[in-house]
């Protein structure tokens, strides 16, 4: 393996549940006839534009105008605020000696934020951000991916991901990347492991004290792991 690739929310910094909470909040008072939490649940790692338009299409409300940027501005106020980074991940960016990348279906400058304020932005040292702007069609479509790898000069069965969500492993793992599900943020629900799985995700792990290991077994690999028949899932 040549390149490490992290998503951000819900992998380098615990911020899902704070914008879940902000959207049942929105979303709520403008869309009052569903059922906001499980919809939602649904939803995890897509675009605010795409989480709304996929909810306002289950509804027979509308959204205001500017609906996501109002969103998207309501959930950072919050994070300047409350962000914490995901326990462990400090020391583990420090132990893998690997280039870095993050690829986050966020806007920029959330990424940008959020990784100042938990002081991740130091210690991932220049690492380069590629986010949901840069490409017409954003994860699950391996599209963010690819232009990561392509910009890189990496193959893409050469990079290792980390990813929370159904459609980040489903983005990377089409991309041609070997994916590492993370279920340790404060957001994850029973049986999301075993979705990460389905979805591609070659192992999946739930506290960042494990990464560093398994870093070292994918690099040792004979093979790309993204190429094994079957993934396992560790807990």
């Amino acid at each position: 393996m040549d390149t490490l690739i992290f998503d951000c929310d819900g992998v380098l910094v615990d911020s899902e549940a704070i914008a879940e909470g902000t959207l049942v909040a929105l979303i709520g008072e403008w869309l009052p006839d569903l059922d906001i939490d499980a919809e939602l649940s649904q939803a995890l790692g897509m675009t605010t534009a795409n989480i709304l338009a996929h909810l306002q299409g289950l509804s027979m409300h509308r959204l205001p105008p500017a609906a996501t940027e109002r969103v998207d501005d309501t959930i950072e106020a919050r994070l300047a605020l409350e962000l914490q980074a995901i326990p462990g991940v400090a020391a583990a960016i420090e132990a893998i000696d690997l280039p870095k990348a993050v690829v986050s279906n966020s806007r920029r400058r959330r990424v940008l934020a959020s990784l100042a304020t938990t002081g991740l932005a130091l210690r991932l040292d220049g690492a380069p951000i590629f986010t949901a702007e840069q490409v017409a069609r954003p994860k699950p479509d391996p599209a963010l991916y690819r232009l990561a790898a392509a910009t890189l000069g990496v193959a893409p069965a050469r990079c290792l991901v980390v990813e929370d969500s159904v459609s980040g492993v489903t983005a990377a793992h089409a991309a041609g990347m070997t994916v590492i599900g993370f279920t340790g943020a404060s957001h994850i629900q029973p049986g999301q492991a075993e979705r990460l799985a389905a979805a591609g995700a070659w192992r999946v792990i739930a506290h960042m004290q494990e990464l560093p290991a398994l870093v070292g077994v994918a690099r040792q690999s004979g093979c790309p792991p993204h190429h094994l028949s079957q993934a396992r899932h560790d807990s």
